[in-house]
């Protein structure tokens, strides 16, 4: 079904670069199209030099908020009239609204993350530990979204010192810098027999690259029985590193549930209510992926 554009219809959209391969328009629209509203939900290719005109633009078209990724998650801040406690902490944008004629942001990725661990894997995580491959920005998400959940412990690991460092760095100004650890890749073999949850925060395994993973079958061996296997990717289904740790029975999720919870939330603030048809968003990538279940 597609929504009949009129003089009426309300804009929302991704801004990104590149942004054709973006799965948002497909599970927005569904969403859009289910509740019968009259929205639409366009890709935007902004190049980093045009963000401040691109921003300018949809203030004077009346765009009602827009998905905000790569490389403009962190360059959007200053643009923007106001962002919410949450985003400031992470230091990254990635769902823009406009409210009273000005730019609000804010970061529906930590929700998005924690939706499957708060539902279908809930538990008690206060005497749990969390190990985080990785250190960009997808890693910050993953390190609050952790802290919310009260880890008694949580280590992110990463193969950069001077990258580590400067993560650690810029937590220095929250109080939560003390909740989490940083340790360099040589680390991982002591780390990972105590991990109840390992998160792949890296761009390692994701497609093309379908045969990689950022760990060795050696170092995931020591991955406990019963622990969760979570990777940020969601294409391939599943990734090498969710295929490794199954075997060593872990339980694995993928990237598409956050991806969906993400989006559940960020158009749950465009729309301004609650009633948000999640299982029509979740259903319509897995048909566009070819997953149908």
């Amino acid at each position: 079904m597609t929504n009949k554009i009129t003089g009426k219809t309300k804009l929302l959209g991704v801004i990104g670069h590149p942004v054709e391969h973006s799965l948002s328009p497909v599970m927005h629209n569904a969403a859009i199209a289910q509740l019968g509203l009259d929205y639409i939900y366009l890709p935007f290719p902004i190049e980093p030099q045009n963000l401040k005109v691109a921003i300018a633009g949809f203030a004077a078209v009346g765009v009602v908020g827009f998905s905000v990724t790569i490389p403009h998650k962190q360059a959007i801040i200053p643009l923007l009239s106001e962002i919410t406690p949450l985003a400031q902490t992470i230091g990254a944008v990635n769902t823009v609204s406009r409210q009273n004629n000005q730019w609000v942001g804010t970061n529906t990725d930590i929700e998005g993350f924690i939706a499957p661990l708060e539902t279908t894997y809930k538990q008690d995580w206060s005497q749990k530990v969390a190990v985080i491959l990785g250190n960009g920005g997808a890693a910050r998400a993953v390190v609050a979204g952790c802290i919310q959940l009260g880890f008694a412990q949580i280590h992110v690991v990463g193969r950069n010192m001077q990258k580590l460092e400067e993560f650690r760095n810029s937590w220095s100004n929250s109080s939560l810098a003390e909740k989490f650890q940083v340790h360099q890749w040589e680390e991982l073999p002591k780390l990972i027999p105590q991990a109840n949850l390992l998160v792949n925060t890296t761009p390692i395994g994701m497609y093309p690259k379908v045969d990689e993973s950022p760990l060795s079958v050696e170092e995931i061996a020591s991955l406990p029985t019963g622990a969760i296997a979570y990777d940020l990717i969601y294409i391939p289904k599943p990734t090498q590193f969710l295929q490794q740790a199954e075997k060593q029975g872990a339980i694995v999720i993928d990237g598409l549930e956050m991806l969906v919870q993400q989006g559940v939330a960020a158009l749950k603030i465009w729309l301004q209510q609650e009633n948000v048809p999640v299982e029509v968003m979740r259903q319509a990538l897995q048909n566009h992926l070819g997953l149908g279940k």
